[in-house]
């Protein structure tokens, strides 16, 4: 288990989520994705986001980290709007509040498992030796200590979808945002992975959205949204 100075956490006030009438459609699509969607999740708390697929679940995510627009409507994390229409804005938000991984791991395949841990902070020109220290404490939390130094095509399927998550965390920020992270694992790996990720939870308390189509991972949050059709249908 890795040392407790994976701490350093926020108030849970800062890391309330709320939507308020969120309204988004895309440019020539015949119905709207939301329609006066609304959307309250303690800070700190572990919820799935479930739902046929095509209902919404990745722009829902996206929305959050700032990576799409929408037409009207407030995204509130603690007391600060989701800043949309500036770039440069939203990839602050970003950097200081949001952690995302996704079905994929996306290792950049030439660096070992540490550097990719690391690369969010060289490219801030922000790594030094305590932040080197934190990325091998998270790889040992998630089981990958001993494997720090081989490269993603040494690992398994599994093993890198434990160090993605790992990554998103490196910033230690305020939303945790995971689209099928064991979407493609089998149901074995699949649980591991869940249970890693609920230790990282656990450990570090981000507000955690977890878009899943698993209804056992589903069932092991400690909340479930169900994105249902009348979310985009007037």
């Amino acid at each position: 288990m890795a040392q407790r100075i994976l701490s350093k956490t926020t108030q849970d006030s800062d890391r309330h989520l709320t939507i308020n009438n969120l309204h988004k459609t895309y440019a020539g699509a015949e119905h709207p994705v939301f329609v006066g969607y609304n959307f309250d999740l303690q800070g700190g708390c572990l919820c799935a986001i479930v739902g046929v697929s095509g209902i919404g679940k990745t722009t829902l995510l996206n929305c959050i980290a700032a990576l799409d627009t929408w037409e009207s409507g407030d995204i509130l994390v603690g007391n600060e709007p989701v800043p949309q229409g500036n770039p440069l804005r939203g990839a602050i938000y970003r950097r200081h509040k949001v952690g995302m991984a996704f079905q994929s791991p996306h290792l950049l395949p030439e660096f070992t498992l540490l550097e990719n841990m690391e690369m969010p902070l060289r490219i801030e020109n922000a790594l030094d030796e305590e932040g080197s220290e934190w990325c091998k404490n998270l790889l040992e939390l998630v089981g990958l200590k001993d494997l720090m130094y081989r490269l993603p095509s040494q690992i398994s399927g599994g093993q890198a979808a434990r160090a993605g998550l790992a990554r998103a965390l490196v910033r230690r920020p305020a939303m945790w945002l995971l689209d099928e992270p064991t979407g493609n694992l089998d149901p074995e790996t699949a649980n591991d992975v869940f249970q890693v990720l609920m230790a990282l939870h656990r450990e570090l308390r981000p507000t955690t959205l977890l878009v899943t189509h698993n209804p056992a991972l589903a069932s092991g949050c400690e909340r479930v949204e169900r994105l249902e059709a009348s979310d985009c249908h007037s």
